[in-house]
């Protein structure tokens, strides 16, 4: 095809749009001029890094031995700087992809061929579907996206996402970036989401760079005075281990991720970023990093200028490198380094080592390769494509959960309910649907128009916002309830109330919303359905007791075809599935527990964390979630009642005997001799509709003195399954003694209790026997 700017005729019509059209969709890579080793540039094409068939740590280290003191330093920050003589331009390095190509970060933006992305539910309702091939499948789409909006000049390939902190505190106003509270599904998504965004090529080839953050317990924004630039966060290597660290470690050992980003806190009294022990002890270390370590943005500025970590810049400077940080988000290291080498405090070998790290991902990204590669056809169709948009459908269908449905109020019939009201603040937006760090929406479904596709709908606001201010409204709104065949209040939060730099401070519903659901519950003549759209948990005891209230639907942030998901299941179309990935809890919960308090074990007064740990009452439990049809679960085959742990050595054995824990450290254990135990679950459909179900499988380990367990129950395994009306299927999940029945000691030392293990399939219980085999 020609696509010069000569018109293309035919017959007699001339279709210059058309050609213009094309050209744009089959040759968008030629509009990003190559970031190096053009073939066509001569000072370039016979040097050694731009060599594809030479092996890429050769590569690098050749281009290292190329650049100056000074052209090194100018690329420790995002925003690297070119270098022409080599035919390098510069590279930004902060792009955002946690649900969708975001244009949060200066990296990538929209407009032209490419006016918006497909954004997908937030995290927090994505992990409630439990599924870990949807999440997988996400991170494909959005790295396709990604991929194409790199051809098209106006994006990058080094993602910072996602985003797999634990979600610690219900008031955390990042909440909704993470998926949820339970450390085994969190590690399970980031291993999930980064396989989907880097691909799974041959050869340690990247399709794009995902990036694990905020490592590590970091969960505190803005409460009460503390920031997260001033805050220390205080943790045992107990939770450090069995808790925060999980999925960051997943991220490393199950994802392949390319990068980890450090965070602004301190832990233990010392700055993320400048923590030696952390960064290059641990991920590069244990973890075996292959890929760098970035800090969050001015983090390094922030432990200098904020918390008075070190002296002088220079010393921060030289503390973060020296600890394995190898790009700084901001400009400090591009000012401070050179004169921290000066001063002694650095050697240029340091600077070459994170270099190294850096350049490595870009070679393997294929940015020294010209226009090769798989992925150098995608353009402007691929993105927010047919495909890409059903499957944000399908994602908010599957996250969505359903938490109350009195009497089988729901499914709604468009013939017996054809007037809806559709009440509340967040009836009718759009932005709100798609949470932070989103981006431009290819387009949006509000619930009110998903709604007005089954129904003729009545609309009032009700409140000026979610801040709901004042009572205005409630007149119009109890008025169109009382006219209509049922009544949809659509309430919640945005990030007006909760967000980066934002948490809150209580768990009700803000201002009048309260009122305004129960002044419309009074009033309608039809049922009421309570949808709520939020990242954190709400209590909405008052709504759970009200017999008035028939429903209530959480829709989390569902994305951009949010709106069509939410009216697709009050109607029927879509059958709900999802189930909560956090505790919600009473209001009185959060009076107890201070959020700069890390600790995740009950302690006296002080009530624990998430349901691991918190034995006390709640709105709603983690994995709640109810659907149109009943599923019950049985053990398809009887599993093992007893494992024997074979131990590495005869002192391992003698320890044991002598010991008041009764457990052995797994390191001291042989995990590869003793056969895994299959659990074969049949999961039956006995109800009316076809639906999806999520096998749960928790392990409660033996009251066998180990110091300070404190669990309740873990989380060990989880399926989902889809089951035809009236028919079965057989998940099977195999149990392995040392992944899945260890326990984390006061030490942060992993042990495999031993005695009796109690697993829970639902309303199932199986006890497991386990002990030494000697």
């Amino acid at each position: 095809m020609s696509c010069n700017n000569k018109p293309l005729l035919i017959g007699n019509k001339v279709v210059v749009i058309l050609v213009f059209l094309l050209c744009l969709v089959h040759s968008s890579e030629s509009l990003r001029p190559l970031f190096a080793c053009d073939p066509a540039n001569g000072l370039t094409r016979t040097l050694r890094f731009c060599r594809v068939n030479v092996p890429i740590h050769v590569r690098v280290q050749d281009l290292i031995g190329r650049l100056t003191l000074q052209e090194k330093i100018r690329n420790l920050v995002n925003n690297a700087a070119a270098v022409p003589r080599l035919g390098i331009g510069g590279y930004e390095w902060w792009s955002e992809a946690l649900h969708g190509v975001s244009d949060v970060g200066p990296g990538s933006k929209f407009g032209g061929a490419f006016p918006g992305a497909t954004s997908f539910p937030q995290v927090i309702t994505t992990a409630a579907s439990f599924n870990q091939s949807l999440w997988e499948e996400i991170g494909r789409v959005v790295s396709d996206e990604a991929r194409a909006m790199y051809n098209g000049g106006v994006a990058g390939l080094t993602y910072w996402s996602p985003n797999v902190n634990i979600l610690r505190d219900p008031r955390w106003g990042r909440g909704q970036e993470t998926p949820g509270e339970d450390p085994i599904v969190a590690a399970k998504y980031a291993a999930s989401y980064v396989r989907g965004l880097q691909g799974t090529a041959a050869g340690n080839r990247l399709k794009v760079a995902a990036c694990c953050k905020h490592y590590t317990a970091y969960d505190l924004d803005n409460w009460n005075g503390v920031d997260r630039f001033h805050f220390n966060a205080k943790v045992t290597q107990q939770d450090l281990e069995d808790t925060y660290n999980v999925p960051f470690k997943s991220c490393v050992y199950e994802g392949k991720v390319a990068s980890v980003m450090c965070s602004y806190n301190q832990v233990n009294g010392k700055p993320t970023c400048a923590d030696e022990n952390l960064l290059k002890n641990t991920i590069r270390g244990k973890w075996r990093l292959n890929g760098y370590i970035v800090s969050d943005c001015d983090s390094v500025d922030v432990f200098f200028n904020q918390q008075h970590y070190t002296s002088t810049p220079e010393e921060a400077a030289a503390a973060s490198i020296k600890a394995g940080l190898d790009l700084d988000c901001g400009p400090f290291l591009a000012i401070f380094t050179e004169g921290a080498v000066k001063k002694g405090l650095l050697t240029e070998n340091d600077i070459n080592l994170a270099l190294a790290n850096t350049l490595t991902v870009q070679m393997r990204l294929g940015m020294f390769d010209g226009n090769l590669g798989p992925y150098a056809n995608l353009g402007p169709r691929d993105v927010c494509s047919l495909a890409h948009k059903h499957l944000a459908l399908e994602a908010a269908h599957q996250g969505i959960v359903l938490l109350k449905n009195s009497g089988r109020s729901l499914p709604l019939s468009p013939r017996r309910h054809r007037t809806v009201a559709v009440i509340g603040p967040n009836s009718d937006v759009t932005e709100t649907m798609i949470g932070n760090y989103a981006g431009k929406a290819c387009a949006y479904t509000t619930p009110l128009q998903g709604i007005s596709r089954y129904a003729r709908t009545l609309h009032q606001a009700g409140c000026a916002g979610v801040a709901c201010k004042g009572n205005q409204g409630f007149g119009a709104a109890e008025a169109a309830a009382r006219e209509a065949d049922a009544t949809v209040l659509v309430m919640g939060l945005d990030q007006s109330i909760e967000a980066e730099t934002r948490d809150r401070t209580g768990l009700l519903l803000p201002g009048y919303q309260q009122d305004l659901v129960t002044r419309v519950a009074q009033a309608s003549r039809g049922p009421v359905i309570l949808v709520l759209m939020s990242g954190g948990p709400i209590d909405v005891t008052f709504a759970k007791n009200d017999p008035r209230v028939a429903a209530i639907i959480w829709a989390g942030y569902p994305g951009q075809a949010g709106g069509a998901a939410i009216a697709n299941i009050i109607f029927g179309a879509a059958n709900p599935g999802g189930k909560l990935p956090m505790t919600w809890y009473p209001q009185d919960y959060v009076a107890k527990v201070p959020m700069t308090v890390m600790a995740m074990r009950a302690s006296g007064n002080y009530p624990g964390r998430t349901y691991r740990f918190y034995k006390g009452p709640v709105v709603f439990p983690f994995g709640f979630g109810l659907s149109y049809t009943t599923f019950t679960n049985s053990l398809a085959k009887s599993p093992l009642a007893q494992l024997s742990v074979s131990l590495s050595n005869l002192n391992s054995a003698n320890a044991i005997l002598n010991s008041t824990s009764h457990s052995i450290k797994v390191s001291h254990t042989n995990c590869n001799s003793f056969p895994k135990m299959p659990l074969h679950v049949e999961v039956s459909n006995t109800g009316e509709f076809d639906g999806t179900h999520t096998v749960f499988v928790f392990a409660e380990p033996p009251k066998n003195g180990i110091k300070g367990l404190g669990v309740n129950k873990q989380l060990i395994a989880f399926e989902k399954v889809h089951v035809m009306a009236g028919a079965k299927q057989t998940v099977r999940v195999d149990v392995d003694a040392c992944k899945h029945l260890g326990v984390v000691d006061e030490y942060g030392k992993r042990r495999i209790p031993m005695g009796k293990h109690k697993l829970h399939i639902g309303d199932l219980k199986h006890t497991i026997l386990v002990q030494p085999q000697l």
